[in-house]
């Protein structure tokens, strides 16, 4: 079995990328699978608190059931998304049971997302969720700045967002956060945004995204550890591959996947026939927006 942390180093190393695929609908973990295999690409799949809160996930345990009857060791690894300390209706969670639950449910790396605290209190629940990680031999990924668009709240126009760096990830305070908490990655604000939650908006295409790359490059100069992109679906595609060069490790994967799949369905009322779309959808990802198939050969 893969070591995550292992795996993300030597992804860095090699300046390629693995894509975590989001799972807010069991029936896509197996084409999911089944496409980063045929392309021979690795990648993780992943779950986070608001995929089974507000979408059909389920539960983490169901992600992961579903997921072992698919895994491929050699190409995957299950990865726990989004845990937030204050979700995206702001409310405080219990977070510490949601990542008891993922480590005894066999996920090999989790998420603590505390990013809607100030930096202190940030760096205070991160130092707790990381311990937790480490007690059990995993990494943990942490968030620091504000990716928008899970909130359900109008979101702002996204040139105003990028023009003025709102939320993006501030260097000197990532320093001192990730000395703090021992974060193992760190998912980073440069200029993407999340597909929106609320029912009214889900269906929506997303604005699309740019990357503020030497902003990247700052990151991964002062940091040194795998940085994480967040809202990946919906990037200009000019922009992926020097934001990988420039430091991108990991990239979240959520939105095309997911409406290609509840597309389908609505087209067809198939599972099977949406499980097709999501693996087509899946392997364009691989060879031509993110260019990494065979890149299972560099790991």
């Amino acid at each position: 079995m893969i070591d995550a942390k292992k795996v993300m180093l030597k992804a860095k190393q090699c300046k390629t990328v693995i894509p975590a695929y989001n799972i807010p609908y069991l029936p896509m973990a197996e084409p999911v699978i089944r496409a980063v295999v045929d392309n021979n690409s690795f990648a993780m799949i992943q779950v986070a608190r608001v995929e089974w809160e507000k979408f059909s996930a389920g539960t983490l345990e169901a992600v992961a059931e579903e997921y072992m009857k698919y895994k491929n060791d050699e190409h995957t690894l299950l990865h726990l998304d989004h845990v937030p300390v204050i979700d995206e209706d702001y409310k405080k969670v219990d977070y510490i049971s949601i990542l008891e639950r993922a480590i005894k449910a066999g996920y090999r790396s989790v998420m603590i997302d505390a990013s809607r605290l100030g930096l202190e209190e940030n760096i205070r629940c991160t130092k707790e969720a990381v311990s937790l990680a480490h007690e059990a031999g995993l990494p943990c990924e942490a968030e620091l700045g504000a990716v928008m668009g899970h909130e359900n709240r109008e979101l702002p126009p996204y040139e105003e967002i990028f023009r003025s760096k709102r939320g993006f990830t501030d260097i000197e305070e990532a320093k001192h956060f990730v000395k703090e908490s021992g974060a193992d990655w760190l998912s980073v604000a440069v200029g993407t945004i999340h597909g929106a939650v609320a029912e009214a908006t889900r269906h929506q295409k997303k604005p699309e995204a740019r990357l503020d790359i030497e902003h990247i490059e700052n990151l991964r100069d002062a940091l040194g550890i795998p940085l994480v992109l967040h809202g990946g679906s919906g990037i200009n595609q000019s922009f992926i591959s020097r934001g990988i060069a420039a430091g991108i490790t990991k990239i979240n994967i959520g939105t095309e996947i997911r409406q290609t799949y509840e597309q389908a369905i609505r087209d067809y009322n198939d599972i099977a026939r949406a499980q097709d779309a999501v693996y087509d959808k899946t392997s364009a990802l691989i060879t031509d927006f993110l260019d990494i198939k065979d890149s299972r050969n560099l790991l």
